[in-house]
C-alpha cells in the first residue's frame, strides 16, 4: 500500500496507545511520521523506536518547520498547550486521530469495532487473533498489546480491520466520541456503565453517544451485545436498523464453564455446541468477551468451530493480569483495571484460579492507583470498597488531598495508603511473604513499582528461585 507515500504528518500526543497506533499505521502506509509528547514509556516507546518514528519534546515547535501536510492532535491536548496554539496561529492544517484513521484507512475496510465500558482491549484482541489464525491477516488498532502479535497496531490486508472503539471524546475541537468516526460493519457492544465523569454528566449522555454509533452501522451489518445489560437495551430502544445477535444465557451465543476459573468452557450457538475453549485466561468476564469475539469473527466469515479453536491459542494481552515475575513463590501481576467493576472482575478471576488450583496459597494483595479522572472526581467512592471484596489486603498510592473519597471504613480488609511510590514500596516489601499473589492495578505505568518490587524481593530472598516474565 503506497497511497500515503507522499504525505507527511506530525502527531501531537504520540505516546498514547491510540495515537501511537495511528503513527505506526501511517508509517506502514509510507507516510513520513514524526510526533511529540511529554511522557514516553514502554511499551509504546519501544514500538515507536522500532518503527523508526522520531519523537520530540511536548512543547517543541520544530515540527512546523518541517511543513507537515497535517498535524494530528490527540484528545489529551487542549487550548492553551503551546504546540496547539502554534498550530492554530500558523493556520496549519490539523485533524484528529479518529478522523485521520477514518479518512486514510477505515474507508476501504470491513471494520470490526469493539465498544463498551469494559473488555474492549481483550475482545478486540481476541477478534484479531481469530481472524489471523484463519489466515485473513487483519489490520488492527487496539488499546493494549496482544501477546499473539506483540504490537498494538498493524495495517494488515484488506478487507478486515479491528478497532477498539472508545467513547471518550475525539479532540478539543470535536466533542463527539471517537467511535462515531469508524462506521463499523460488525459492531460489538460489551457493556455500558457510567464512566469518564470529566466529560460526561450522566449515563444518559454516554448512551446518546452509543446511539450515535448504532446509527452508523449499516442495515446489512451486525450488532453483537449481551442480553443482560439494561443500559445497552435502552440504547437500542432509541432506534436500531441492523441485525442484533445476543450472547449469554438465552442468547444466540452462550457458554458452559467446565472449570471454576473459566479456563475451560464450551461454546454454543443456538444451543448447538461449537467446540471447547481451553485457554490461560481467567474470569467469567473473559468468557463473555470470548463469545462476542467469536460472534464477530463468524460474521466476518470464519466458521464457528475454527473461531472457537483459535481462542485456545490466544495468549492474552499485556497488562491484563500479566505475570511480571515470581520470587520465593511470591507472584507479582500487572493489570490495567482502574474502574470498580474491572477491579472486582480481575480479583474474582484470580480468586477462582487460586481455588481451582487446589494448592496452598498465601494472601491476595491488591495494589491500586486511582488515577483516572472519574476516580479522582470521587464518582466511585461508594462502590470502590466492594470491588476489593476478594482481597486479603489493599495498598494504594493516593494523593492526601482526596483520601477522604476512599471510604476506608467500608473496606473488608486492611488498607495501607501512601502518597509516594517510595513509601508504598517500603510497605509492600515488608508485608509480602511466600505464596502471596500481588496484583498491581492502574491505567498508568505505576512508576514501574511492580518491577521494583521484583528486584527488592530478589534482594530480600537472595537464595530463592525467581523468574521475570516481561519488562
Amino acid at each position: 500500500m503506497d497511497r500515503g507515500a507522499s504525505l507527511k504528518i506530525h502527531i501531537l500526543g504520540i505516546a498514547g496507545t491510540f495515537m501511537g497506533g495511528i503513527a505506526q499505521l501511517a508509517k506502514a502506509m509510507g507516510v513520513t511520521v514524526s510526533g511529540s509528547d511529554q511522557a514516553v514509556y514502554p511499551p509504546m516507546s519501544s514500538q515507536l523506536s522500532k518503527a523508526g518514528i522520531e519523537v520530540m519534546e511536548a512543547d517543541s515547535l520544530d515540527f512546523l518547520q518541517q511543513t507537515p501536510d497535517a498535524v494530528v492532535i490527540g484528545n489529551a491536548l487542549s487550548r492553551g498547550h503551546q504546540a496547539v496554539e502554534a498550530v492554530l496561529n500558523a493556520q496549519q492544517v490539523y485533524t484528529s486521530g479518529p478522523q485521520w484513521l477514518a479518512d486514510h484507512i477505515l474507508k476501504d475496510r470491513w471494520v470490526v469495532a469493539v465498544a463498551g465500558t469494559h473488555g474492549k482491549t481483550s475482545t478486540a484482541s481476541m477478534v484479531a487473533w481469530i481472524l489471523e489464525d484463519a489466515g485473513l491477516n487483519p489490520g488492527f488498532l487496539i488499546g493494549g498489546v496482544p501477546e499473539n502479535f506483540g504490537v498494538s497496531a498493524r495495517l494488515g490486508d484488506a478487507p478486515f480491520f479491528v478497532v477498539e472503539a472508545d467513547e471518550y471524546d475525539t479532540a478539543f475541537f470535536d466533542k463527539r466520541s471517537k467511535f462515531v468516526h469508524y462506521h463499523p460493519r460488525t459492531c460489538v457492544l460489551n457493556n455500558l456503565e457510567f464512566d469518564h465523569a470529566d466529560i460526561f454528566d450522566s449515563l444518559a449522555a454516554i448512551q446518546k453517544q452509543f446511539h450515535h454509533l448504532l446509527r452508523t452501522v449499516p442495515g446489512n451489518g451486525l450488532i453483537i451485545m449481551p442480553n443482560d445489560e439494561p443500559a445497552l437495551d435502552d440504547v437500542v430502544a432509541q432506534g436500531c436498523w441492523s441485525q442484533i445477535q445476543q450472547q449469554g444465557d438465552g442468547g444466540e451465543w452462550s457458554a458452559s464453564l467446565k472449570q471454576q476459573d473459566a479456563g475451560v468452557f464450551e461454546v454454543f450457538y443456538q444451543k448447538q455446541s461449537q467446540g471447547v475453549v481451553n485457554w490461560p485466561m481467567t474470569g467469567a468476564h473473559n468468557v463473555r468477551n470470548a463469545l462476542s469475539a467469536i460472534a464477530a469473527a463468524v460474521h466476518c466469515g470464519v466458521p464457528p468451530h475454527l473461531a472457537v479453536a483459535s481462542l485456545s491459542t490466544f495468549k492474552g494481552i499485556r497488562r491484563r493480569m500479566t505475570l511480571v515475575g515470581r520470587v520465593n513463590d511470591i507472584a507479582v501481576y500487572d493489570d490495567f483495571a482502574h474502574h470498580p467493576t474491572a477491579i472486582a472482575t480481575s480479583l474474582a478471576g484470580m480468586c477462582a484460579k487460586i481455588q481451582q488450583s487446589h494448592q496452598p496459597t498465601g494472601r491476595l494483595i491488591a495494589v491500586f492507583e486511582p488515577r483516572s479522572n472519574t476516580m479522582r472526581l470521587g464518582v466511585h467512592r461508594h462502590t470502590l470498597p466492594k470491588a476489593f471484596t476478594c482481597a486479603d489486603a489493599v495498598f494504594g498510592f493516593i494523593d492526601p488531598a482526596w483520601q477522604w473519597q476512599l471510604n476506608i471504613d467500608q473496606f473488608k480488609c486492611p488498607v495501607t495508603l501512601a502518597d509516594n511510590y517510595d513509601k508504598l514500596y517500603e510497605s509492600l516489601i515488608k508485608f509480602c511473604q511466600p505464596d502471596d499473589q500481588v496484583i498491581f492495578m492502574s491505567n498508568g505505568s505505576f512508576g514501574g513499582l511492580h518491577q521494583r518490587l521484583i528486584k527488592g524481593l530478589k534482594q530480600k530472598y537472595p537464595s530463592s528461585l525467581s523468574k521475570e516474565f516481561y519488562e
